[in-house]
């Protein structure tokens, strides 16, 4: 397919945005939730990461419980939809947040660790964007979640 595809691009931008949008949720709460507790650093994006994963995957299980898949139909959907394009996201958005000099240990009330995490969001939705548009190309990733939604899939 052409990169200049309008309507691939579109769908690529609108998966990874979905993505982003859950990862981001449970990558800030599990930052939030390490530091208030005063965890270590590892453990901290240990579970943020683990917060990223069940953000992520709950955003995209919902509206295929709501199209009327089985709670595990859906999570083995979403699972094949998700995991390459989350994956992903996670590896760049930790790396660069731990590039960042500061950013890792700054803490919530400190704007260095905020502008971190908007840096570092957004390299991961430039990293994950290209893995979602290929794996549209291939019928996979979010054009699996497609299917079901728009009624084009069998329920499970």
């Amino acid at each position: 397919m052409s990169s200049a595809n309008p309507q691939l691009n579109n769908m690529a931008a609108n998966a990874t945005l979905h993505c982003l949008t859950g990862c981001a949720i449970g990558e800030i709460l599990g930052l939030m939730i390490g530091t208030a507790a005063g965890l270590s650093t590892g453990v901290t994006i240990a579970l943020a990461v683990g917060l990223a994963f069940l953000f992520g995957y709950a955003l995209s299980t919902l509206p295929l419980l709501q199209a009327g898949l089985s709670f595990f139909g859906a999570l083995s959907i979403v699972f094949a939809a998700d995991t390459l394009s989350i994956t992903v996201m996670e590896i760049v958005d930790n790396l660069v947040m731990a590039v960042i000099p500061g950013a890792m240990d700054a803490g919530l009330v400190n704007p260095i660790f905020w502008l971190g995490m908007m840096i570092a969001l957004t390299a991961a939705f430039i990293a994950a964007f290209p893995v979602n548009r290929y794996l549209l190309t291939k019928g996979k990733g979010h054009a699996l979640t497609h299917r079901y939604m728009h009624g084009d899939g069998a329920h499970s």
